[in-house]
């Protein structure tokens, strides 16, 4: 754990310069192919720079924030678009905060109501994440056989993974928001109240991928079927276009997350995507044609939306994370997460009783109960380093003062 965080401070120190360079770059360069050219080696390091972790939720999360974020970001900053150009240019640190953090600068002049979550409902997402990990444990380490329908373990996953984004996106946009000072756009916007699955990728999951999917992808895929096959049904293959290009980064991040378990990464997540794709398309396609002329109520659509996407995704995405070894990895980290916690406090423990001891004692038995006390510590961290191996992990319990 203590070299994978070593190397997570050498990849975000790395992050920090180049994003230096590259504000520098848009004050020396005009925007287009010249300032591109000076922009691709950046590119290329960002792409590299996730192989350097190995950890589940280090990586994956420095993946998603550097390889495909910050990297669609400063394509569109090449050519004088998306959030990092503006008239004046903005400030270093804005910069660097908005290339590599999933935020978006909320414009005052319309502002979204309701946009930020109150803390109690991250609080009470972040008891459910711990409520699913609690589970997620029981059925994989149990010395009991716990009969339960894999299906019914992928939805758990499921709620895990939303849960868990969700409070990362969150807490990304809060250190952003306390560093900036800025009202920020929100990540999601209830989901599960999705009416269809043009108004779940496109409003309301996600949306900082969405808003960087637009620009980068969308609006030139449009531009370009506009000229093909005229502008009524130009949306469905810009759509396509759109949901193809998600997939492949998608199956990016999980070629970094296999990559950790020695793993190569399969298609199955692009599919996912493709399959997403061409039906947002035929809905599109479908809207156009009926010209509001008919539409099935709220309560039918919500289910079938959500039920659809449930489904795919048990049957295509889920099962990747299985592949990927992405939740045993993930307990690993979280024990050894705790493991380090626990160390941190014995540590302190033993300088404090340490300290205490030479303090002037009206009693003796207390002090003995002190020794002993730093004794049984002693004795189970070493029983915990026969079964783990942290041999390297020492603590000098002055058992012996002077």
């Amino acid at each position: 754990m203590e070299g994978e965080m070593k190397n997570f401070i050498k990849v975000w120190l790395s992050v920090t310069i180049s994003l230096c360079y590259c504000h520098a770059i848009g004050k020396m360069v005009s925007k287009g192919i010249k300032r591109l050219s000076c922009l691709i080696p950046v590119v290329c390091l960002f792409l590299y720079l996730p192989l350097c972790l190995t950890s589940v939720h280090i990586g994956g999360t420095t993946a998603f924030f550097i390889t495909w974020l910050a990297n669609f970001k400063l394509l569109l900053f090449a050519f004088g678009l998306g959030p990092l150009s503006s008239h004046p240019p903005i400030s270093l640190p804005l910069f660097v905060i908005v290339s590599c953090l999933p935020i978006k600068i909320q414009n005052n002049n319309n502002p979204i109501p309701g946009a930020r979550e109150g803390p109690l409902n991250y609080t009470i997402k972040g008891l459910l994440v711990a409520i699913l990990v609690q589970l997620q444990l029981a059925y994989e380490y149990s010395d009991y056989i716990i009969s339960v329908h894999p299906k019914l373990i992928l939805l758990v996953y499921s709620l895990h993974m939303y849960f868990l984004l969700e409070l990362i996106l969150a807490a990304s946009a809060a250190v952003a928001r306390a560093m900036l000072g800025l009202e920020l756009e929100p990540q999601f916007k209830k989901p599960h109240l999705s009416t269809s699955l043009q108004d779940f990728w496109g409003k309301r999951w996600n949306l900082m991928v969405t808003g960087i999917l637009r620009p980068t992808v969308y609006k030139p895929s449009l531009h370009v079927f506009t000229r093909l096959t005229g502008r009524k049904w130009a949306p469905l293959p810009a759509i396509f276009a759109t949901f193809l290009v998600s997939g492949f980064m998608h199956q990016l991040i999980f070629f970094y997350l296999g990559r950790g378990a020695g793993l190569k990464a399969t298609w199955e997540v692009t599919w996912v995507f493709v399959l997403h794709g061409f039906c947002v398309a035929v809905e599109v396609g479908l809207k156009k044609a009926v010209a509001g002329r008919f539409r099935l109520p709220r309560i039918i659509t919500v289910p079938l939306t959500a039920a659809f996407v449930m489904v795919t995704s048990c049957w295509l995405f889920f099962p990747q994370f299985s592949h990927c070894k992405l939740y045993e990895r993930a307990f690993e980290e979280y024990a050894a997460l705790a493991y380090y916690l626990l160390l941190v406090a014995c540590e302190f423990e033993s300088k404090w009783k340490s300290i205490s001891r030479r303090l002037p004692r009206k009693r003796k038995k207390s002090e003995d109960s002190s020794l002993h006390l730093l004794q049984n510590r002693q004795t189970a961290l070493n029983r915990v380093k026969e079964v783990c191996n942290c041999s390297h992990l020492q603590i000098d319990w002055k058992l012996n003062p002077l």
